[in-house]
């Protein structure tokens, strides 16, 4: 069964002069890689077909956090402010609970206001994909936003299965973001479904936290190729024009067991895949592959999510210059040890007691300073403070102060690396998992003097407020006095069973 909904950029959204493209294009990999090599050697043999390493999140990331690394880069890549997008898709099939909305949470993160609209995608790795053309559709309810005002659609995934499973070695992690709006360079010029029955291909029952399938090769082959391929064939579109294909890759070879059916070349579908060096990245995987094929050059590619089940969604997307921001490269190769570590599998967690205790609703209190450094300006003698409460530092004064949201850059001023037996007990679990963290003092940069806000790359000024912060995505050594850093959003620790997110540093440019 298809279904065949021509968009020009944007279906049943608005008049055709206002109908949404791609605006700009955002992407995220975690630094971390687990090797075919180590996988074989701990297990004699190694299931992820055409895959030579897989990106692994570090012990304080997961989706919400790689969503929001990939939704950053494309607001930044787009031009866009975040205070003007009108909507929030998200797909995943691995969200950071089986029951909580992402959207809330990564809005806040992002900056974004509080009455867009919303919508969470799962169950299907074709999630990112729908999550796509959700956002065309998606008419915004804000009065001071246009109905065609910017949608933000964020696919973001971290398959896992059994440890001697064929979807835990293909396994990756990663995350991919577009902006959709209105006059943008990007156009989807034509949108396709396809549903057919192929139950038992890949699935994870109610309350288990791994993906498995019956295994069964050419039934499994057969369900991909032949609902991809009756996807792209409900398409006006002409497959074989494509510069290059964005198909959803489960493993290093599927994809191109499709070319043939598809009409496409295999250098079109290498030039829009990711998973050779990433593994499967499930829902993200074909938005990560138009971000890596758009990064490459190609004008037209040909856009393909597949989900078990069986049903997939195609696209065809052109533009005359995309913006793209993505970090894909890792600087860091885990042993398999290293990784089941990573993973949390073995390690003790938090000891009993924990750690300082931190109710949820005075959580909630701060997350505009966790969530966005969003101190108080004193309005008698406009000088900052970090949190903005109790009396002003410098004058003395208990004032009301006005908010000023700081622009997340700064320099260290002193760091120490907190090894085994140095972390409080509510980071214990970080610690353990990733081992040694740095701990660093960064003085925050004022609200208009953001890095190169001076004329030159790297500006920076006297600091407005210092906070002590961890440095993330770096070798902990490597951080010293005077390094900048930008905050990015990680998990903190969790209580209680609800995981705290909050700003982290990072080194300036990652």
């Amino acid at each position: 069964m298809s279904n065949d909904r021509a968009t020009d950029g944007g279906a049943d959204a608005t008049a055709d002069d206002a109908r949404r493209g791609i605006a700009g294009v955002g992407a995220y990999a975690p630094r971390f890689r687990l090797t075919a090599d180590a996988v074989t050697e701990a297990w004699g043999q190694f299931h992820g077909a055409g895959i030579s390493s897989t990106a692994v999140p570090d012990a304080d990331e997961d989706t919400l956090t790689m969503a929001h690394e990939a939704a950053s880069r494309a607001l930044s890549a787009a031009g866009v402010d975040p205070a003007s997008v009108a909507g929030l898709t998200i797909g995943t099939t691995t969200p950071p609970t089986e029951e909580e909305a992402m959207a809330p949470r990564l809005a806040s993160t992002l900056g974004l206001n509080e009455s867009i609209r919303s919508r969470q995608l799962t169950g299907s790795t074709r999630a990112g994909v729908d999550a796509l053309a959700a956002g065309l559709d998606m008419d915004a309810t804000r009065p001071d936003v246009d109905a065609a005002g910017p949608v933000l659609a964020v696919a973001s995934d971290a398959p896992r299965g059994a440890p001697d499973d064929e979807v835990e070695h293909a396994g990756g992690a990663g995350a991919a973001a577009l902006v959709l709006a209105a006059e943008a360079p990007g156009t989807v010029t034509d949108l396709a479904e396809h549903v057919s029955p192929y139950p038992g291909t890949r699935f994870r029952g109610r309350g288990e936290a791994e993906t498995t399938g019956l295994g069964v090769t050419s039934y499994d082959r057969t369900a991909f190729t032949e609902t991809v391929a009756a996807a792209v064939d409900a398409l006006d579109a002409d497959p074989a024009a494509a510069d290059a294909v964005a198909l959803q890759s489960p493993n290093g070879k599927l994809p191109y067991r499709a070319a043939g059916q598809l009409g496409v070349e295999t250098d079109a579908i290498h030039r829009g895949t990711a998973v050779g060096d990433l593994g499967d990245l499930g829902a993200a995987s074909p938005l990560f592959g138009l971000a890596a094929a758009i990064d490459d050059g190609a004008d037209r590619v040909l856009l393909v999510g597949y989900g078990s089940g069986g049903g997939a969604t195609a696209a065809e997307i052109t533009h005359d210059g995309i913006h793209v921001e993505m970090t894909r490269e890792g600087d860091e190769e885990l042993s398999y040890g290293e990784y089941l570590r990573m993973r949390g599998d073995v390690t003790a967690g938090e000891p009993a007691g924990g750690g300082a205790y931190v109710s949820v609703p005075s959580w909630r209190r701060t997350i505009p300073q966790r969530h966005r450094l969003r101190a108080g300006r004193c309005p008698d003698c406009e000088a900052l403070a970090f949190p903005p409460e109790g009396a002003c530092d410098d004058c003395g004064a208990l004032v009301e102060y006005e908010p000023a949201e700081l622009p997340g850059t700064g320099t260290v001023e002193a760091v120490t690396v907190i090894g085994q037996g140095g972390a409080p007990p509510e980071f214990i679990d970080q610690q353990t998992r990733s081992g040694a963290y740095a701990s660093a003092v960064v003085a925050l940069d004022e609200p208009d003097a953001a890095d190169g806000a001076d004329g030159e790359e790297g500006g920076t000024n006297d600091g407005a407020v210092s906070i002590p912060a961890q440095v993330v995505g770096t070798d902990p050594t490597d951080v010293a006095v005077g390094d900048r850093v930008a905050a990015t959003i990680r998990r903190i620790y969790t209580q209680e069973g609800v995981t705290r997110y909050g700003f982290k540093m990072q080194p300036m440019g990652e």
